[in-house]
């Protein structure tokens, strides 16, 4: 993995500002389409009316909006955006994780507080830029987004797999889903 030192970080007034330029809308299709890559793979492995929340929703909850529309239940949270922090006290179905994990200041904490989140049998559903080489970074675009502060590699999600004992999949560019085992060990028949 690949950060950003402390040193170098946003002070939070700033990261705030580079946050209120985004321009997530859900009426946008464009937008929609970009979201549509982690939905089209998460969406036939989550049973009908399973409760989910999106952790990182920004400031135009899109994401949360199109898994409404498909009958899903759900619930947003964002520091900035939707900071109530009851919503973390709930346990969720399935969490989703667009375009976040990449400004986790504390990935460890994060991980370990979505892993408390995650019902047993439930999906986190993550979509980020992977680092694929090294010699690239500097010039990479992902990484000159001064809100970005951590770079994950496969073998970064693979780590974090073993180290919560999820399973991992990674159906398109960009899109890890992680399954929390079943109470007693393994998951059921079927998808996952």
């Amino acid at each position: 993995m690949t950060f950003l030192a402390p040193k170098d970080r946003l002070a939070p007034d700033e990261e705030l500002a580079r946050y209120e330029t985004h321009e997530n809308d859900p009426s946008d299709p464009r937008y929609r389409r970009f979201l549509q890559r982690l939905l089209d793979p998460l969406t036939p492995l989550l049973t009908p009316a399973s409760k989910g929340l999106d952790y990182g929703s920004g400031p135009g909850p899109t994401l949360s909006v199109m898994l409404e529309e498909k009958g899903f239940r759900m619930r947003n949270y964002d520091p900035f955006f939707a900071p109530d922090l009851e919503v973390l006290e709930s346990t969720y179905d399935f969490i989703t994780c667009s375009e976040t994990a990449e400004h986790f200041f504390a990935p460890g904490e994060e991980f370990e507080r979505l892993d408390r989140m995650l019902r047993p049998g439930g999906w986190l559903a993550l979509m980020t830029g992977i680092l694929e080489d090294d010699s690239g970074f500097p010039d990479w675009w992902y990484a000159r987004d001064p809100t970005h502060v951590s770079f994950y590699r496969r073998e970064t999600l693979e780590w974090v797999a073993s180290r919560f004992g999820w399973n991992l999949r990674t159906p398109a560019p960009n899109v890890a889903l992680f399954r929390k085992p079943r109470e007693g060990g393994a998951g059921p028949p079927g998808p996952g």
